[in-house]
Parts: C-alpha cells; sequence; structure tokens
C-alpha cells in the first residue's frame, strides 16, 4: 500500500516537473518573441527618415515592404494562451492585406494615403503591444507602458479605415485588370471573381464593433491593476 502512494507521488512529481518545464520553455520563447517583434521601431524610424528625405510618402511602401512582410508572416508562429481566434483573425487579416492587396496591386495601391494610414497604426500599435507584452512577462512593468497599451481605443478604429479604405480604392482596378479571377468556361469548370470576394471581405469587417469592445473590456482589467498575460489581440 505504501508503495502504491509512494509510486503515485513520484509519478505526480514527475508531471508537476514536466509542467514547469513546458511553461518555462513558453515563456522563455514568448519573451524572446515579444523583444523580437518590438523591432517594429525599425519600421517606425525607416518610415520617418523616408518622409524627411523626400518630402512625401510615395514610395514609403515600396521601401519597407520586405521587412513589413517578414514581420507579419513571423506572426504566425505567436504562441497565444487565450483569445487564439482573436488573435488569428487579426494576423490573418493583415497577412492579407500585405500579401494580397498592397503588394500584389503595387502600382494603384501603394501611394495611397489609407496605406500610410494603417501602416502607422499598426507600428504604434505593435511597439506598444509587444514592450507590454515583454514587461509582463520580466514582471517588471512601468506605468507609461501599461498607459500606452490602451492607446488601441482610438488606433484600431482608425487601423480598420486605413484597411477598408485600401481594399475599397483597389477594387477599381481588380475589376478592371480581372486580377486572381477564374472566367468560364476553363478546364476547371469553376469560376472565381476577386473583385466580389474583396467586397467580401470587406464586409466581413462588419463584427468589428463586437471585437472592438472585446478588447476594451480586456484592456480596462490592465488600467485597474489586473495583471493579463494572455495575448488577446
Amino acid at each position: 500500500m505504501a508503495s502504491s502512494e509512494e509510486d503515485g507521488t513520484a509519478e505526480e512529481k514527475e508531471n508537476n516537473n514536466k509542467k514547469r518545464t513546458k511553461s518555462a520553455l513558453i515563456t522563455a520563447w514568448l519573451t524572446f518573441y515579444n523583444i523580437a517583434m518590438t523591432a517594429w521601431l525599425v519600421l517606425t524610424i525607416t518610415m520617418m527618415r523616408f518622409y524627411i528625405q523626400k518630402g512625401t510618402h510615395k514610395g514609403l511602401y515600396r521601401s519597407i515592404a520586405r521587412t513589413l512582410k517578414f514581420f507579419q508572416t513571423f506572426a504566425l508562429v505567436e504562441i497565444v494562451r487565450t483569445s487564439v481566434i482573436v488573435t488569428g483573425v487579426q494576423v490573418c487579416s493583415r497577412i492579407y492585406m500585405v500579401w494580397f492587396i498592397t503588394s500584389s496591386i503595387r502600382q494603384k495601391i501603394q501611394n495611397e494615403e489609407s496605406v500610410i494610414l494603417f501602416l502607422v497604426v499598426w507600428t504604434v500599435t505593435e511597439i506598444t503591444r509587444y514592450s507590454y507584452y515583454t514587461f509582463n512577462l520580466l514582471h517588471h512593468l512601468p506605468y507609461f507602458i501599461k498607459w500606452a497599451y490602451n492607446f488601441f481605443i482610438v488606433l484600431y478604429p482608425l487601423g480598420v479605415v486605413g484597411e477598408l479604405l485600401t481594399i475599397y480604392a483597389a477594387l477599381p482596378f481588380v475589376r478592371r485588370s480581372g486580377m486572381y479571377s477564374m472566367r468560364l468556361p476553363n478546364k476547371y469548370n469553376v469560376s472565381f471573381d476577386y473583385y466580389y470576394f474583396l467586397i467580401i471581405v470587406m464586409l466581413s469587417y462588419i463584427p468589428f464593433p463586437q471585437l472592438y469592445l472585446h478588447m476594451l473590456r480586456q484592456r480596462r482589467r490592465v488600467l485597474h491593476g489586473e495583471v493579463i498575460v494572455e495575448k488577446d489581440d
């Protein structure tokens, strides 16, 4: 009987050790990941330098396109503890904007003011967000970072406006060029119109208010002193 209890205790200790090791590895990876993603600051500096030197936003997107693609694609390896759907929607929507809108319709879209709008919003949001996560994981959260984490209240709606205006600006070119579309007849006997697909994408932003309110509730918890280690956006 005693032997069975000892075996059970030993097995329990082993399981606890495995859980602690796994938790430590996840924390270490999250710390590294968040520090690395704070490098969004590089994009901000590059954008500011370009505008100061050129005096215009035209050509700015092209100058940072590769770095932006890397950051947004690298976000696919982001580990989240809760709100996977919320994070996944945001990451996928940004990757879509980068790869299938701004990078695909270069000559017509990249110089739009709406592109600069969502770029500024993304960079400021990511710098504050990943700074918050990094300091939080290190158990040393300065008040300024905690306060700046709530910039999203203004930035998030502005980012959505920038993305929607960019997609809207792409519609005439997509309809005229027929890009990414398949017309009948073809050997696959399948029809696809990218123009109408973009309209559906724009309509998919309709649940935005509900998502925004969810994120607002999370930020209120931060301001009122509840520590949130989960990444909810």
